[in-house]
């Protein structure tokens, strides 16, 4: 059955290593009427990542030509590689009354804030810089050279805070689940 009402559009940003897609996960579980928006990107598949599940895991030729087609609402080039979000799926997916859930980098975000002004915005930050660098050693996803790119990203990353209303210290997941939660229920 169609909902009449619009769904709303809900992206968590943060430096690489906050914790948003696993903060996005324990979001999906809890919030009802809410679907997560898959983000394609030119990057090499993590272990343990599902093509279609995680990302869309796609050739840079075939990124650029999906720019062409004007598939996307946002895409961006971050750390060498594309990622991008489906404007189909988003458009489809508010206008179905279902919310949006996106995880994306500050740019990105910053783009759909001017395309959905009515959207929640969320920034996570780090407890510290030297916990990011131990949650990012933890994750063991990048060689050296990719941490310390990362890392030196961080503050231009954390500038975008100011565009944000709603700004979580991600320190506990569970305290964070619990506020974002909030934060969406009190706006869709």
């Amino acid at each position: 059955m169609l909902n009449n009402k619009k769904g709303k559009l809900i992206v968590i940003s943060a430096p690489s290593g906050t914790g948003k897609t696993t903060i996005c996960k324990e979001i999906i579980k809890r919030v009802k009427n809410i679907k997560y928006s898959v983000s394609t990107t030119t990057r090499p598949i993590r272990k343990g990542e599902i093509d279609g599940k995680d990302y869309f895991f796609v050739t840079t030729e075939e990124f650029k030509n999906l720019i062409k087609r004007d598939f996307f609402v946002e895409w961006e080039k971050v750390y060498n590689h594309y990622y991008g979000t489906s404007k189909k799926f988003i458009n489809d997916t508010i206008s179905r009354g279902i919310n949006c859930l996106l995880d994306i980098d500050v740019k990105g975000s910053k783009v759909l804030m001017d395309k959905y002004p009515d959207g929640i915005f969320i920034f996570l930050i780090p407890p510290s810089l030297d916990e990011l660098r131990r949650r990012l050693l933890m994750r063991n996803t990048e060689n050296k050279d990719a941490l310390e790119l990362r890392l030196k990203k961080v503050k231009e990353e954390m500038e975008y805070k100011k565009y944000y209303k709603y700004i979580i210290m991600n320190d506990k997941i569970k305290d964070t689940v619990n506020k974002i939660v909030e934060i969406i229920n009190k706006n869709v």
